[in-house]
């Protein structure tokens, strides 16, 4: 996989969701924009896979940024409408957007040999934006028209967090975007709130009200 900077790498389960995931930050984690530059559009589009390693981007500039930061809002509205239980759906007009970025031509694979003579999947020609915006279009086409896996969407329960995932966990279990980072800041907060509702604990003490705070030090004479 190609060297991607961590915040770039998000564990949805689809590729139009990790795009989504780019714009919008979990609390505490300061600005939401993950894709800022072309230069981090282009580590994010070889690192989620968008393209095989390798592949020339030289072509990424300020059109592309705005062209995929249009695709990131499009599909997270259409997303989280259709993700929802409530009567509410996705405009038509939106989906109608969706379909017609869906429909221009992907970038043509190549089988090819790599330096150990193992074939490896490479394009046939630098692709343009719009068959890269095309791929991600035609992954969130293929994600909201089967209900099977639609649904097993799920937004993290994390406190203002509003990332998507599909959850294909042991028994549907997941609940965060990530155990170690929404979900941690929910075991803190739930550990702050048994000590305020007078269980006998508190971040300073112990079962049954126990100091376990170090003894302090003596005085020097």
């Amino acid at each position: 996989m190609a060297a991607a900077s961590h915040d770039l790498r998000f564990d949805s389960g689809r590729l139009c969701l990790d795009l989504v995931a780019t714009g919008t930050g979990r609390p505490g984690e300061g600005p939401g924009e993950r894709l800022g530059t072309p230069e981090r559009l282009r580590a994010w589009l070889l690192g989620a896979r968008v393209v095989p390693p390798g592949t020339p981007l030289e072509a990424v500039d300020a059109g592309w940024l705005g062209r995929f930061h249009a695709l990131r809002h499009l599909l997270h509205r259409v997303v989280r409408a259709e993700a929802a239980d409530g009567p509410e759906r996705a405009a038509e007009a939106d989906l109608a957007q969706v379909n017609a970025l869906a429909a221009e031509h992907p970038p043509a694979p190549r089988a090819v040999r790599d330096a150990d003579g193992g074939l490896v999947r490479a394009v046939a020609a630098p692709p343009d934006c719009a068959a890269l915006v095309s791929v991600v279009a035609r992954d969130a086409v293929e994600l909201l028209t089967d209900p099977a896996v639609r649904g097993l969407l799920r937004q993290c329960e994390g406190e203002s967090c509003t990332l998507l995932y599909l959850d294909t966990s042991r028994g549907r279990r997941r609940r965060w975007c990530s155990s170690e980072v929404c979900g941690n800041r929910e075991r803190v907060a739930r550990h702050r709130r048994r000590a305020l509702s007078g269980t006998g604990e508190s971040p300073a003490t112990g079962p049954g009200g126990t100091d376990v705070r170090p003894a302090p030090h003596p005085a020097k004479p």
